[in-house]
């Protein structure tokens, strides 16, 4: 398999986009991966490099995009944060690889039992973290059961996780809302950002 050029980048459309991320995760979760020389591709996009997609991620061990999509190298740009919030960095980075590298779809990747969104229904504290976590409290906020404040925690892992997908939604509203250049983008149809929502247990990702 050989990495995209821009003839084959063009070609692609924000629906073709997630098309191709979700049979690649289905090839992963069948343990079917394409067969692709990974060097050859380093060569291939020695000289450019022309993303389909970017990726908006936790930095979870277990959630790395480039193996759950079953995508190899200059295939999607990478966005790593816990939590996968976003700032001015990660916009500017995200504007970069839609706008100037023509990525036709943004994902906003959550995951199942995310510590960070464990961190913030647990209110933790531990130096530039709590920053971060602040940031997510608000999803915490707008899940509003249980509402014995007894089972709004960690140890609550189904409100963990409704947590997360909250949180997936917010942060696809917050690039919205922080990012003209991409909500620009979205309206013309040159992009889509949608959420996901990865299962550790599986492998398997969910689009919401």
């Amino acid at each position: 398999m050989k990495a995209h050029t821009k003839e084959t980048q063009s070609a692609i459309s924000p629906n073709n986009a997630i098309e191709i991320l979700k049979e690649g995760n289905d090839r992963f979760v069948a343990s079917k991966m394409a067969n692709r020389d990974l060097l050859d591709q380093v060569n291939d996009t020695a000289s450019g490099q022309y993303p389909f997609a970017t990726v908006l991620s936790c930095i979870d061990s277990r959630v790395s995009a480039e193996l759950i999509f079953d995508q190899g190298v200059g295939d999607i740009f990478s966005a790593r944060v816990a939590g996968n919030i976003v700032n001015e960095d990660l916009l500017g980075s995200i504007e970069f690889a839609c706008k100037l590298a023509g990525t036709k779809v943004l994902v906003i990747l959550g995951h199942t039992a995310c510590g960070a969104v464990k961190g913030a229904c647990d209110d933790a504290k531990l130096g530039n973290l709590t920053i971060l976590l602040d940031k997510i409290k608000p999803a915490v906020e707008a899940v509003s059961e249980p509402s014995d404040a007894s089972l709004r925690n960690s140890k609550n892992i189904d409100f963990v996780n409704e947590v997360a997908v909250k949180n997936v939604q917010m942060t696809i509203e917050n690039t919205r809302n922080m990012s003209p250049v991409l909500k620009e983008m979205e309206d013309h149809g040159e992009i889509k950002i949608v959420g996901a929502m990865y299962d550790i247990k599986n492998g398997k990702v969910t689009f919401i």
